[in-house]
């Protein structure tokens, strides 16, 4: 079966250059969600506590209850919870909303500010305020998310205004509804790595913490390194001569005389099938014909091949993302802890 490992010396690296332009790693919140981009949710958590992280972002309730023993803060992005718990604060993402929530629970307010995604709207806020008190919530935190910190400046710039106008009206709601202090988050990893100066209460960090962030002419984004690398097994060799086809659909047909080995990693693993006749291992080793569910064939008979170590390589030849391409990996193939 084909294999993950985790390399924490590149992991505790990038934590300490997300720490360094943080300003602390008390201000991380470290995103798990998606199986922790395909990591391992469990085997990135634990790594994490190791390194003196205490806050966590996840998808869902399931994800929260998973790493709960880890933490001391979890935010949940997009679930409702069935009861109300100490740790875990959950998202409000719209008006509607609010009315689901347990009464008590601890819960933080997300505010479009033009990504127009999630979020209440920003001339909400106060009806907002006014229904958490309604629903005896604990509002905790208010916070609104990027969608072009690394593509397009003006957008960028756009949102960080209007936060700092949610966070103005914010601040005398408070006054005015009554309640505690608010704290006030729209960090991802790519703000974090365009601003030199920052300033928030906690950013939350996903993608530069695995190490697959890209961000042209940045000399901290550039010092990250892959977490994650993948192994594939040997199922069996093939003696083929010149002019034989090979795979599904005969896409590819030999140059010469050649030994072909099998692989047990597939498209049913998360090896996306538009890498097919078209990719190379790190090691130069050329991926043969189509990508099947459970097998792929490379020009090598190793018993094990590094199939990659940098899932930015891989999008760029299967015309995708490195989110992508790590969260596609199937939560049942085995993680190990390089340490």
């Amino acid at each position: 079966m084909a294999y993950i490992t985790l390399n924490k010396q590149h992991f505790f690296n990038n934590l300490d250059i997300i720490a360094q332009r943080s300003k602390g790693k008390d201000k991380i919140a470290l995103v798990l969600k998606d199986n922790a981009y395909g990591h391992g949710l469990r085997e990135m958590a634990t790594m994490a506590k190791e390194y003196g992280i205490s806050k966590a972002v996840v998808r869902s309730c399931v994800e929260a209850k998973e790493i709960e023993e880890f933490f001391d803060y979890i935010l949940v992005l997009a679930d409702t919870p069935q009861e109300k718990s100490v740790k875990i604060c959950y998202t409000i993402n719209d008006l509607d909303s609010i009315s689901k929530f347990p009464k008590k629970t601890k819960v933080e307010l997300k505010v479009n500010t033009g990504m127009n995604r999630n979020g209440i709207e920003m001339d909400e806020l106060r009806e907002a305020f006014f229904l958490i008190q309604k629903q005896e919530l604990k509002l905790e935190a208010i916070f609104t998310h990027h969608g072009c910190a690394d593509e397009n400046q003006s957008i960028f710039d756009e949102q960080n205004k209007n936060f700092m106008k949610v966070k103005k009206e914010a601040t005398a709601l408070v006054e005015a509804f009554g309640g505690k202090e608010l704290r006030f988050h729209s960090a991802n990893s790519a703000t974090l790595f365009q601003i030199d100066n920052f300033t928030e209460d906690m950013a939350r960090i996903g993608i530069a913490a695995y190490g697959c962030i890209e961000i042209a002419k940045n000399v901290d984004a550039e010092s990250l390194r892959p977490v994650l690398s993948l192994y594939a097994k040997r199922n069996s060799t093939r003696y083929l001569g010149k002019g034989v086809s090979i795979g599904y659909g005969a896409s590819y047909t030999t140059l010469r005389e050649c030994q072909v080995g099998n692989y047990d990693f597939g498209y049913g693993d998360g090896f996306l099938r538009a890498c097919s006749n078209r990719y190379e291992t790190p090691e130069s080793i050329r991926l043969l014909g189509k990508i099947s569910m459970d097998n792929s064939s490379f020009l090598s008979v190793a018993e094990e091949l590094l199939i990659f170590n940098d899932a930015r390589v891989v999008a760029r030849i299967a015309g995708s993302i490195s989110y992508e391409i790590l969260t596609a990996l199937k939560p049942y193939l085995k993680r190990v802890i390089l340490e």
